[in-house]
């Protein structure tokens, strides 16, 4: 069935969510649950998301979303639905765009205002922590604080699982919509605030002009063919991975199989040697008696062979 929602993980549904002005309280009051008191906002105003560099040669940066408060903190918003290597570089490069663009002409003094790097992440990040939310800054090697202005802030979705009726904070219900608006047919009765009837009757598909419900759905697509190309990818890695290590294992196997062959190979041949060695001693000790005219039953008893064996020896 057709979702009533819109799908805020998509491109469209962000952007339509939380970066057009008439929304922007939807903004605010999602940025207020993952920043510190101090830098609590009432108000906000979209700058430019795209920049060139200092150079026409330096690569072009586009941002979901870029804005700035009264007081002049830059918060950079963005939705990151693919890993990369390098995604904590890539956070820091961004910020730098939003310290840069402070700088001014003439007399300066070099002080900055605060700046916020926020990554909606719709994939495990590559740490040994199990947090949803992280709030990172600069500390030196005693762990104290060492510059305030600079910030990473990180969402990582997959680690949310906390279900309607275990919200309590108004960033897990943030949280809840971001993973589960597009599944639901009303509004739970967990996020009866204004600030989701807002959020819920904004994100009716069905209200869309056709033109924007057209873009949506390309918009749908693109996120549905990402997410299977990736499900493909992990499925695919995982198969080589589990024929890789089948192979090397029929080696190790194998070697290890060669070794214990081997071993006991040689203990076998030991045990046999040992066995034949002491056969041929009884049969020289029966012929050195048989030579001096013992009686075949005296001369297996003495030796401990059969009858037949020392008679076979005359």
């Amino acid at each position: 069935m057709p979702s009533i929602y819109l799908n805020p993980l998509t491109d469209f549904g962000f952007k339509k969510l939380f970066g057009e002005e008439p929304n922007k309280d939807l903004l605010i009051s999602f940025l207020n649950t993952l920043l510190p008191a101090h830098h609590q906002i009432s108000e906000l105003s979209y700058t430019k998301n795209e920049y060139q560099g200092i150079s026409a040669s330096d690569r072009k940066v586009i941002f979901d979303l870029n804005c700035m408060s009264p007081s002049g903190e830059r918060f950079i918003v963005e939705l990151q639905r693919v890993k990369q290597i390098y995604f904590k570089d890539r956070s820091l490069f961004y910020s730098t765009f939003a310290i840069q663009e402070q700088a001014q002409r003439g007399d300066w003094n070099y002080k900055l205002a605060a700046v916020y790097t926020i990554g909606i992440l719709d994939f495990l990040m590559d740490d040994h922590q199990q947090e949803v939310f992280y709030h990172a800054q600069l500390k030196d090697q005693y762990n104290r604080l060492f510059y305030d202005k600079l910030n990473f802030i990180y969402l990582v979705l997959p680690r949310f699982n906390r279900q309607a009726h275990e919200l309590t904070t108004l960033q897990e219900k943030w949280l809840y919509a971001f993973k589960h608006l597009h599944e639901l047919e009303k509004i739970p009765n967990e996020l009866q605030e204004s600030i989701f009837q807002r959020l819920f009757t904004i994100a009716q598909v069905a209200q869309l002009p056709l033109a924007e419900r057209q873009v949506y759905e390309r918009s749908l697509k693109d996120y549905r063919d990402f997410m299977s190309a990736q499900d493909t990818a992990h499925l695919e890695g995982y198969q080589e991975g589990a024929l890789v290590g089948i192979e090397k294992g029929k080696q190790m196997g194998l070697e290890e199989g060669k070794q214990m062959g081997l071993e006991e190979g040689k203990q076998m041949g030991l045990e046999e040697g040992k066995q034949m060695g002491l056969e041929e001693g009884k049969c020289e000790t029966a012929r050195r008696l048989l030579a001096k005219g013992m009686n075949v039953e005296l001369v297996a008893e003495l030796v401990g062979l059969s009858s037949e064996t020392v008679q076979a020896l005359i």
